[in-house]
């Protein structure tokens, strides 16, 4: 690849960062040895900052060097553009020191490398080749004019005015170059800026730069751009005169022939066109995917190499070309062999294994139809993402992930337009070109996470993505053709859905990966957490083996969580451990039991909660639910001598926790005679409500049951029904309202040694949906009211050492 300029003919004004040299460093090159970069067709002009395309080894090396050391280079450019590797007689003598000033690292994989011109040197010899080249340099002073030339301003006018001229006849970034002249006001930096990108021959711009009296160097400027002004204007008249006679045919004749005279002027070849077309006569796209093809290859046909435009032009055919249009795999409809790979990769999510077979079955029978777009939601650890992996490998397709997680900008999923520099497409059809399908199995990871800022609303863009009535259609505004992504199994994951916009929940079949229960853990660890790394740490398979009971122990006293994360980094710390003394040739066990399990994990770090018992008043079991699974809490209340005016919340609560505190009060004082409470005690005693652990926060309405529970304790001084746990909302009117996260809640009360449960009626649902793994062992019972809860949950008994109200 040559080194050409790779921005418009308007130069980019782009944030320069870094620090440049200042004219005492520059001065200190005089004479040195200095790093020397040989550029094709194009000649550098003090002052002038301007992009090139870097490709050789050779100068590759030497930019990852400066960017290393921050150093200035020379820039030099070849006699002949076709030699690969010039040498002294190759390169012309006079060249201009330079500051890489930015490096741009390419989606297609060059590299651009933007140069800013400082002062003109003669290139006295070369002193070495490798890995670059290197040369001795003096440094050339240029004759400023005198301060008010007039003369000197008259000619720099005259060549601003001829440049406007000359633009108007030019097709490609006539504008955009017209609108950068009007804002040079510095006549010195206006000659140099047009020597560098007016187009016109190399040979002339070398010898405009040759030139040292900036004066002359405009006079002779000034003869160049009213030759090619006299030129254009013949040719537009030319043109003009004989448009009416020519058939469309000669047309086409007439400039494809100027084409090739350009390119055989320029030094390049019909190789790449002839290249991309014989690509896309391979592709399985429309006619209309056709047609916008070959239209913007006619345009890239017709820009001047030299231009910026050219590359960005190749580079968005060539992505055109690398998508995978109308390419899909072929599904296994062997539905017993499917779900023999999802069982095998992933024990339990039976919702979804479920799913994903019903699909299969209608493909199958149907032979067509749109793919279903999957939320799955829930705790962290539960293999969300690495389902993904196994259902396309079960049904035989690509993969393709990306990750949503602080995605901040809506031009990531939709792609930048091609007007902007440096532009791509988004990580939709990035993801498609990479796997190399219109089929895959796509996971979008973490869906809840994404941000929104001034840049847009990546969600929002999702919207189309995940409409199947839409998504047929996928507009990306960098290939700027429709796309169809009906075809893609869609699997978004997610903690929470509390982050997600309504509408993007609207499009999604919701799906919940509740956590694992302690049984399902010990068997998870056991065919695949623990073969998995003993590989990872150079273990034969079943070298070391994991009883039940100690995994039971890791489970227990190791990790808190719902998913199997946690338990897959102890497994990993207790096979560092044998692997070290494996190592060291010491002896290690071939077993790992209770008895030799704190030796590699240390005293347990968490104690399981356990029911507490009812020996005091006041206090009730409550359940709640955390991103890492259900928890049991605890609600205590007290009652002090006051005037009954106070009701004290503490334990980190939040608003709406404390709000289910007074509403709690509320309907005991007007309920009172309903429960045998004397109304006066409201008037005589203050109430203290506390949630232990107050380090965590805590919120939600789930606890109302809980605290209306406990205050009636307290004022009533009755026994709670021992092994009891609770959870629901409640309301004035003493209604109870179902709540959320029920699997998670019973999985912690089992843990805790719960055995009766209280839930809202319209719980029940969600129990009836639950295995009867989970449920082994408890009772539930389903309430209304508040007065239902009481009255079960109150013993007649009071407490010992009850207090005489």
């Amino acid at each position: 690849m040559s080194e050409e300029s790779s921005a418009r003919i308007m130069p980019i004004f782009a944030e320069i960062k870094g620090e440049i040299g200042n004219e005492e460093d520059i001065q200190k090159l005089n004479g040195q040895d200095i790093p020397i970069l040989a550029l094709r067709n194009m000649v550098l002009f003090p002052g002038v900052t301007l992009p090139i395309a870097v490709g050789r080894d050779k100068s590759l090396k030497l930019i990852n060097e400066v960017q290393r050391t921050n150093m200035p280079i020379g820039v030099v450019c070849q006699r002949n553009s076709k030699v690969e590797d010039p040498w002294l007689n190759d390169l012309y003598d006079v060249g201009v020191i330079a500051d890489v000033v930015k490096v741009l690292e390419l989606g297609d994989g060059s590299t651009n490398v933007i140069l800013q011109g400082r002062s003109v040197f003669h290139l006295d010899d070369l002193t070495e080749s490798s890995p670059y080249l290197r040369g001795r340099v003096t440094l050339l002073d240029e004759v400023m004019p005198f301060e008010n030339d007039k003369e000197f301003d008259v000619i720099a006018m005259s060549l601003k005015e001829l440049t406007f001229n000359i633009l108007r006849n030019l097709t490609e970034g006539g504008q955009e170059m017209a609108f950068a002249i009007k804002n040079i006001d510095n006549p010195i930096y206006l000659i140099n800026f047009l020597a560098t990108n007016i187009p016109f021959s190399p040979t002339e711009k070398q010898n405009l730069l040759q030139e040292r009296s900036i004066k002359k160097r405009a006079y002779k400027l000034y003869a160049i751009l009213s030759k090619e002004a006299q030129f254009l204007e013949l040719k537009a008249d030319i043109q003009s005169k004989t448009r009416e006679d020519l058939s469309q045919q000669q047309r086409e004749h007439f400039l494809q022939q100027q084409i090739r005279t350009i390119q055989d002027e320029l030094g390049t070849s019909d190789d790449e066109f002839a290249e991309l077309e014989e690509r896309a006569k391979k592709k399985n796209w429309s006619e209309d995917t056709a047609k916008a093809f070959y239209k913007e290859l006619r345009k890239l046909e017709r820009i001047n190499p030299q231009s910026p435009d050219y590359n960005v032009q190749y580079s968005y055919l060539d992505t055109l070309l690398n998508l995978p249009w109308n390419v899909f795999t072929v599904d296994k409809f062997n539905l017993k062999t499917v779900e023999s790979k999802l069982n095998h990769d992933h024990y339990g999510l039976d919702k979804v294994k479920d799913r994903i077979l019903e699909h299969l079955s209608v493909l199958k029978l149907r032979g067509d139809m749109k793919s279903p777009i999957i939320c799955l939601y829930g705790p962290p650890g539960v293999g969300k993402t690495s389902l993904g992996k196994s259902i396309a490998d079960a049904l035989g397709r690509k993969y393709a992930r990306v990750s949503l997680g602080g995605l901040h900008d809506e031009a990531e999923i939709r792609g930048h337009r091609r007007t902007y520099i440096g532009a791509m497409p988004g990580r939709i059809i990035d993801a498609l070109r990479k796997c190399e399908s219109s089929n895959p199995v796509f996971v979008l990871d973490e869906i809840d996470k994404i941000g929104k800022d001034f840049k847009g609303d990546p969600s929002s863009a999702l919207l189309e993505v995940l409409d199947p009535e839409q998504n047929s259609h996928f507009h990306d505004n960098y290939i700027d053709i429709d796309y169809d992504l009906s075809k893609i199994l869609f699997i978004a994951t997610a903690n929470s859905l509390q982050g997600l916009s309504q509408p993007l929940l609207d499009r999604m079949e919701i799906i919940e990966i509740n956590g694992y229960i302690m049984e399902e853990k010990v068997e998870i660890a056991k065919k695949h957490l623990i073969p998995k790394q003993l590989e990872a740490h150079g273990f034969a398979p079943k070298e070391i083996d994991f009883n039940k009971p100690a995994i039971a122990k890791i489970v227990d006293s190791y990790t808190r969580e719902s998913g199997v994360r946690e338990l897959d980094k102890k497994i990993a710390k207790v096979l560092r451990r044998c692997a070290r003394l494996k190592a060291t040739d010491s002896e290690y066990p071939k077993t790992i039991t209770l008895s030799n399990l704190n030796d590699f994990l240390g005293a347990a770090e968490y104690t399981k909660d356990h029911y507490e018992g009812n020996d005091f008043a006041g206090v009730v079991t409550g359940l709640a639910w955390t991103a890492v699974g259900g928890e049991i809490l605890f609600v205590e209340s007290s009652l002090s001598r006051g005037k009954g005016e106070k009701l004290t919340l503490t334990g980190n609560l939040g608003d709406v926790m404390k709000e289910s505190a007074v509403i709690a009060m509320q309907y005991l004082k007007s309920h009172s005679t309903l429960f045998g409470i004397d109304y006066e005690l409201f008037d005589k005693y203050n109430v203290h409500i506390h949630v232990p652990e107050g380090a965590i926060p805590k919120d939600g309405p789930s606890a109302g049951v809980t605290m209306v529970t406990s205050l009636a304790s307290s004022f009533t001084q009755r026994k709670v029904r021992p092994n009891l746990a609770m959870t629901g909302e409640i309301t004035l009117r003493g209604k109870v309202l179902p709540v959320g996260g029920i699997k998670e809640k019973i999985l912690a009360a089992k843990r805790a040694g719960i055995t009766n449960i209280i839930l809202c009626q319209e719980n029940k649902k969600d129990i009836d949906e639950i295995k009867d793994i989970y449920l082994k062992g408890l009772t539930f019972h389903y309430v209304s009211t508040i007065k239902e809860v009481i009255d079960f949950a109150l013993l007649p008994d009071k407490v010992k050492n009850a207090i005489e109200l």
